[in-house]
């Protein structure tokens, strides 16, 4: 399945069950483990469990493999592994204490252009 796909059926399953604060990060430049890590908020451990939930059941449905689940004991934390999609579902104080937003939003390295360097004896006065 087409990454670009799998990341909209996750934000759908996240919004469906009113999630806040859904963020999608691009990682392929930060790692080769995951294409996307996708972080949401939810107000309780009941909705945290609801939401969790939700996106394993829509990756079913579309024939996609969850390789694990973390954290549904818990209440707090929610880690579904989708392979290359790695979504962190948190109430919001934990989401807040971790900040993984820090973490995941890094630029994309840019390309430095090679750019012909002038001796020094060459540069005119100033």
């Amino acid at each position: 399945m087409d990454i670009r796909r799998k990341q909209k059926a996750v934000v759908d399953a996240l919004e469906q069950i009113k999630a806040k604060d859904i963020a999608v990060y691009n990682v392929t430049h930060l790692t080769s483990l995951f294409d996307r890590v996708v972080i949401a908020s939810a107000d309780s451990a009941r909705q945290l469990k609801a939401l969790s939930r939700s996106v394993q059941d829509k990756l079913s449905e579309l024939g996609q493999r969850v390789y694990g689940v973390e954290g549904e004991d818990g209440g707090d934390w929610v880690l579904v592994d989708a392979g290359d999609v790695v979504i962190h579902i948190m109430q919001p104080a934990v989401r807040e204490h971790y900040n993984l937003e820090e973490l995941w939003d890094q630029p994309k390295p840019r390309t430095r252009r090679r750019t012909a360097q002038v001796p020094a004896e060459a540069e005119a006065p100033v």
